[in-house]
């Protein structure tokens, strides 16, 4: 009985994501139609998130280590295990950009509504990974926040994490904009993204890390950063799972 209530609210998750991205994809398709529509479309991305989240009655919380400045820009580096990690941080008021694997696009009408707002990257072509750098710098340069993913996918043993890649950390130094260290501790229990779009309905929660400023920091100090933010959350991942995950860590 508890597999089939299991199942029968998975797929009433899944379809309330899909019907309220339907009923947003009007506004969404008008409004990047337009040179600079990004902006409306990125407050529809909030909205949808709001709605999803209040209609598949998955408890949410948000938890900010120290105040974020509605009129600075960040580059927000969290890990990545479920695909409620996206609409999860699509909770965050101000508007930002997210930085995703180029497979996203192929969803249909979400996939073309993804890859118009948002940036998406082909991490097995070396061009590909460049152009996302100079369309991410660009969207920086915009005055927009950016979001991305360093570990690059969910592909992985949670909650283990993988090795960041350097991209997120290049651009926060290169920019001269703080990076903000984001931990989705529950995320890949809730939705593992190797079963089958099952959910298991519990807290879902992102802990804002205190930013961390670049001013005057140069690329040497890349690696520096990187292990830096990669403490801050495998040290929160650890405050929610102490036994780590089957082969014994989170690092």
């Amino acid at each position: 009985m508890k597999g089939l209530i299991r199942w029968l609210y998975s797929r009433y998750c899944l379809t309330v994501f899909a019907l309220i991205f339907l009923l947003f994809f009007p506004l969404f398709w008008l409004t990047i139609q337009f040179e600079g529509g990004r902006g409306f479309a990125l407050r529809l991305n909030h909205w949808w998130a709001i709605w999803f989240w209040r209609l598949s009655f998955i408890p949410v919380k948000q938890i900010y280590n120290a105040p974020l400045d509605p009129s600075k820009q960040y580059v927000f580096c969290a890990n990545h295990s479920s695909f409620l990690d996206i609409p999860l941080i699509g909770l965050y008021r101000n508007p930002f950009v997210f930085v995703g694997k180029s497979s996203l696009s192929k969803v249909p009408l979400f996939g073309y509504v993804f890859a118009k707002v948002h940036i998406t990257v082909d991490r097995s072509s070396i061009k590909s990974k460049y152009a996302t750098l100079q369309r991410a710098a660009s969207v920086i340069d915009q005055g927009i926040s950016l979001v991305m993913f360093p570990e690059g996918g969910t592909e992985k043993e949670p909650p283990k994490l993988e090795p960041f890649k350097d991209g997120a950390f290049r651009l926060a130094i290169e920019k001269q904009i703080p990076i903000v260290p984001v931990t989705i501790p529950y995320n890949w229990i809730i939705l593992p993204s190797h079963q089958g779009l099952m959910v298991n309905r519990r807290k879902s929660i992102a802990i804002y890390h205190k930013p961390l400023p670049t001013e005057g920091l140069s690329l040497q100090d890349l690696e520096s950063l990187k292990g830096q933010v990669t403490r801050i959350i495998k040290s929160e991942l650890l405050k929610h799972h102490p036994y780590g995950n089957q082969s014994g860590d989170v690092t």
